[in-house]
């Protein structure tokens, strides 16, 4: 049974960075962080293989990067430069059915954190 547990999400102003982290338990390639304004759809954020490629939202381009460390079972986004228009409950997602940005790929989930970012 796949179990992901987010942490590290929190409130920082515009410009500032923090970094979330996804336990992993029983987890599943590939995996990545989807997030969700209230109001608005669940979008993918950052994806990434087991072969170690990379899928990035354009608005996170630059800003954002997401890691694995498989031993340690963690996921991780680091997220720079953060903007008002990134805050959001972000989730961990796994057992995509393939490398994409499309939530409906991605079988498991975390219960989310919520980042806050003021301007």
């Amino acid at each position: 049974q796949v179990q992901l547990v987010e942490s590290g999400g929190g409130s920082v102003q515009a410009g500032g960075s923090l970094r979330l982290s996804c336990a992993l338990n029983g987890y599943t390639y590939p995996m990545g962080w989807f997030r969700q304004a209230p109001g608005k759809e669940r979008e993918g954020v950052a994806t990434i293989d087991s072969d170690g490629t990379k899928m990035f939202a354009d608005s996170v381009k630059g800003r954002f990067i997401i890691s694995a460390d498989n031993a340690k079972k963690f996921l991780y986004l680091q997220m720079n430069s953060l903007k008002p228009e990134d805050t959001a409950m972000y989730y961990c997602a796994a057992g995509g059915k393939w490398l994409s940005l499309d939530r409906s790929d991605f079988g498991y989930w975390g219960q989310g954190t919520q980042v806050t970012v003021s301007s």
